[in-house]
């Protein structure tokens, strides 16, 4: 491993943090956006955020959106990422202001494209969305929030009304600075491809879905 050596042979410090890179207009389906890249310097990842309107300090609407490259960009109807995505786009330009952070490195929450097809794999066999990770001897959540959190701060953002029914993500958020004045319900009608993933997010990973009580006719 090669050492980073500055003036003199001296060694640079290395670089930690999120830094902002480029700052470029958006438009998109939703609206027009701006779209803000950051350099995550601990992991190397590049991530995005959205930004809408004058967002200003407090309030901001929000959403911390993991990447999902199945549901996102192909229109899987294993999640609801995708449609969640695309909801989370849409309120942030009704309201005329708002952020949606696209966390990249959170595949599978967290474990990467492959291990998450893996896991995919496993569950048509039976097992469910944590069951599979386990038998895979990964974690069941592995995503860290710290970015995000530098990316709004960097915004100027102390405080937002988070997108998301995953209570876990607002504790994450709140423990790295940014305050969650309130937590915005984002339910997406199921479907019978992802009614049991949906319900394991619920029964074992503590995520809001009240809207999954109507659902009856699908085992």
């Amino acid at each position: 491993m090669t050492e980073n050596i500055g003036v003199l042979g001296k060694k640079s410090p290395q670089r930690t943090g999120v830094e902002r890179v480029v700052n470029a207009p958006l438009p998109t389906v939703y609206g027009k956006f701006q779209a803000v890249g950051y350099l995550d310097h601990d992991r190397g990842d590049e991530q995005v955020a959205l930004v809408y309107g004058d967002i200003g300090a407090d309030r901001v609407l929000t959403r911390l959106h993991s990447e999902c490259l199945t549901g996102d960009a192909f229109g899987s109807q294993h999640c609801e990422c995708g449609d969640q995505l695309a909801a989370a786009l849409r309120a942030v330009a009704a309201e005329g202001a708002g952020v949606v952070v696209y966390l990249r490195g959170h595949e599978g929450r967290g474990i990467g494209l492959l291990a998450k097809l893996r896991a995919m794999a496993l569950q048509a066999e039976g097992l469910d969305t944590v069951e599979a990770n386990l038998a895979l001897g990964l974690p069941v959540d592995a995503r860290d929030y710290g970015v995000a959190a530098g990316m709004l701060q960097d915004l100027g953002v102390e405080s937002v009304r988070l997108m998301s029914n995953n209570p876990r993500k607002r504790d994450a958020l709140q423990r790295h600075g940014i305050q969650v004045t309130e937590q915005v319900p984002l339910l997406i009608p199921p479907c019978e491809s992802n009614i049991t993933y949906l319900r394991t997010k619920r029964e074992r990973l503590d995520h809001n879905l009240p809207h999954l009580d109507a659902v009856a006719h699908w085992s």
